[in-house]
Parts: C-alpha cells; structure tokens; sequence
C-alpha cells in the first residue's frame, strides 16, 4: 500500500534550512542522508516541500514519468529571470517538446564537431594570456574562455564592440548568481517584482538585462535581414520552424540563446575549474593524462578523468526539481501535487552501494566502462537530459588538453576546496587555485 505522507527532513525553520543549503550546499545534503535516508523532505523560503531523491531506482521512476505527472519547467522557475519564459528549460509538456526540437538541430553531431575548431582557437589564445609566475584563481579565467565560446559559437559574434558589450553585461547578470538572493527571485509579473526592479540588488540587474536585451534584439534583427549562411548556433535556431511554419519570435531567440549561455558557459567553466583542482591533488592521474597525451592514440583516459571529475564534483548537485502535477507514486510513497521531486545526483554519485570508495578520485573507474543512466546524472535524464552535453563533453575535452599541452600544473594548497554555491551550480571556493608555469618549447606532453 502507498504512504501518502511526506518523508521526514529537518525540523528546523524554513529560513536556516535555505541558509544552510546555501552556504554549505553539499554538507548539508550528507548530514540529512546520514540521519533520515536515502530521501528526505527539505522546505525552503519560497519553494514548495522539495523531497530530495538519491535512489537510482526512484530516480528512475521520476525520469521516465509521463510529462504531464511531473513539471520539470515548473520547477525550475529559479532561472526565469536570467533565460525568460519561453527558454525550453522552462516549459512542460507539449511546449517543452516542440522548444526541444526546434533546438536540437543546433546539437546535430556533426554540427557539434565543426564547431571543434573554433573552441580550441579560442582556447589556445585565451590561455596563452594567462598568468605563470604565481598562483592562479582558474574559475575567473575559465568563465571568460567558457563566455567567449559561447559568443562566438552560439551568438555567432565576431571580435568587435558588440561582443565586447555583451561579454561584460552578461558577465555582471551572471555574477548576481553569487549573491544567495539570486535563488529567492520574485513571481514573475507580480507587484513585488516591479517593486523589485526600481529598488534593492534586483534593480541593478534589471538595468544590465535591459542593456543585454537591447543588443540581444539588434543582432537578431540583424542576422534576420541579412540571411547569410552560417554555422554557429544563433543561425540554426533562425532557420527553425514551429509546426505552423512559423519561425521563432524574437523574444524565443532571445530566451534561448539565455539559455544557451547559461547552460554552456557557468556549468562548463565551474566543471572546468574542478577538473583542474581535482587532478592539480592527484599527481598519478595528471601522469597518466600526460602520458595519454604523449601517445596520442586515443582520449580514453582523458574521457575517464571528466567523467570521474563530474561524478565526485558535479556542478549541478540536484536536477530541476520535478512539481507533481497528479499524485504520484515513486517508491511505494505517494507524493501529492504541489510537491518537488528532486534526484540528487551529488547523493547519487556517492552512493557507496553504487561506487567503491565514492569520495576518492579514481578515473579508472571509468577506462572501458560508460556511466549509468541512472547513477550518473550530471546532465539529468530522460526527456529532459541536457540538449549541449555532447557539446559540454567537447568543450571540456579541449580546454584540458589545451591547458596540459600548454602548461605544467602544480597545486598550491593542501586538502580541497570547499564547494560554494553560485545560484544553482556549484563552484571551488577559492577559486580553483593552481600555478601553472608555461613548459619550455619542445617539451610538451606530445612530443
């Protein structure tokens, strides 16, 4: 027989819950594991009763729900400020379908891999500028190689003053991710969100967004009138088409090139900046990525290595929150409407029962042996699973290799850093701390 009633969680009020999943995001979610299980209920300033999943078999079941049981979109209205409401993030069911095949053109396969060759220019001239005579923040450095990828693969800017304009007001919206208000955001639409606007942190990130949007809007209207043919992203959603026939509005555009950004540049920068902490403190797995790198042959052990790195360090702790439309039965438990189903992928991924040994970095676990669909879900799952994975994969590919080829990496701090919340990802709170001096000509682990 099904329990109607809600698992337990802690006790303590709504606001020292947020604080807590704010300022310690991951300690938090072990020590309510350790006490109430492999699911609890947490309740959070703003948020419906969110009931915290790391059970790959629940897990299952709420990835391969009928898309009008549970609203992802509906749970992930935290973003809406940053992507707007027509982002695909945001939809549900039918909506989110046609969205979703409208975008994913962008991620052929084949189209993925033309853009191989503008990240790794990219990349190598980003790199080449950074610091190598002291310790160095990499995050800050990864966000703006991760932004510049996306401003000329996805937007399809060229180097000049509209990228430069868009590369620091995008950069100062993204930044309001630090501030733990960015994850409290009024209800769209609402007097308080207009009230919100004139006064207090949200008015100044109003002002940038309306200065972001403003160009945002010119260059779509630009690339409209002027129908030339190309590769980038921005070019594949202007030439997609709804059922009707109809081509995506501007403000659609506008909405999912936001997403875009988000979903391509904070991830892949924070999953970047680990990849570096984690391998800087495992010097036998920098030694077999050189080696790797000096054979040649294939990337086996590198794909290994991001894997691992997105299993011990995922960016995303927990998926959007699933909102229970109908009641719903997940592990013999049936949750009512108005409830958040969230799998934990940080819980998940350190399941000892899933993964021997779960907090120690070990690529091995990888080499021959592709992840689990359900206990491995750094992109999520199901229907939802993140459209640029793929792209993710390449992005992060490169830029290690660019790095390594390029630079030597040593550590410059013992023990690990602490995870810090950025919004809704998770980033190293020092920064990714590393020294990275530049190897002498001939010397690089590819000859």
């Amino acid at each position: 027989m099904s329990r109607t009633s809600l698992p337990a969680g802690p006790r303590l009020p709504k606001s020292v819950q947020s604080v807590a999943f704010w300022t310690r995001p991951l300690a938090f979610l072990e020590r309510c594991r350790a006490r109430y299980g492999a699911r609890f209920t947490l309740r959070l300033l703003v948020a419906p009763p969110f009931v915290i999943l790391s059970d790959p078999d629940e897990i299952k079941q709420v990835f391969t729900a009928p898309a009008d049981v549970l609203h992802p979109g509906q749970g992930a209205r935290v973003l809406a400020p940053v992507v707007g409401q027509n982002s695909v993030i945001l939809l549900d069911e039918d909506a989110h379908m046609e969205q979703r095949k409208l975008m994913l053109p962008a991620f052929h396969g084949e189209r993925v891999a033309r853009l191989g060759d503008l990240v790794a220019s990219v990349t190598e001239r980003e790199v080449a500028g950074w610091p190598d005579d002291a310790a160095t923040q990499l995050h800050p450095l990864l966000q703006r190689l991760t932004l510049e990828v996306v401003l000329r693969a996805v937007f399809g800017l060229d180097p000049g003053p509209r990228l430069d304009g868009l590369r620091e007001r995008l950069s100062a919206m993204l930044a309001f991710g630090d501030r733990f208000v960015s994850v409290i955001p009024p209800e769209p639409g609402g007097r308080a969100e207009k009230l919100l606007e004139r006064v207090g942190p949200f008015a100044a990130f109003a002002r940038i967004q309306s200065e972001a949007d403003a160009l945002l809007f010119e260059l779509i209207d630009e690339r409209r009138a002027a129908g030339a043919e190309r590769d980038d992203m921005l070019a594949m959603l202007l030439e997609a088409r709804h059922g009707d026939g109809s081509p995506m509005s501007d403000q659609e555009l506008r909405d999912e090139l936001m997403t875009l950004l988000v979903a391509g540049h904070e991830t892949t920068a924070s999953a970047l900046a680990w990849a570096f902490e984690r391998i800087s403190r495992h010097p036998a797995v920098l030694g077999e990525l050189e080696a790797e790198l000096r054979a040649g042959e294939d990337d086996a052990y590198l794909t290994a290595t991001i894997y691992e790195t997105l299993r011990r360090r995922p960016v995303l702790p927990n998926v959007a929150p699933r909102m229970v439309m109908h009641p719903f039965e997940v592990g013999g438990r049936l949750y009512p409407a108005g409830v958040g189903l969230v799998p934990s992928a940080y819980l998940v991924h350190h399941d000892p029962t899933i993964y021997a040994d779960p907090y120690a970095f070990r690529p091995e676990r990888f080499v021959g042996q592709q992840p689990g669909t359900y206990t491995w879900i750094p992109f999520g799952g199901g229907r939802r699973r993140c459209l640029g994975s793929s792209f993710a994969m390449l992005e992060i590919k490169q830029v290690l290799t660019a790095v390594l080829n390029a630079r030597k990496l040593h550590t410059v701090a013992d023990g690990f850093e602490r995870p810090q919340r950025r919004n809704i990802t998770i980033k190293p709170g020092r920064g990714g701390l590393a020294w990275l001096p530049r190897r002498p000509a001939g010397q690089s682990p590819t000859r």
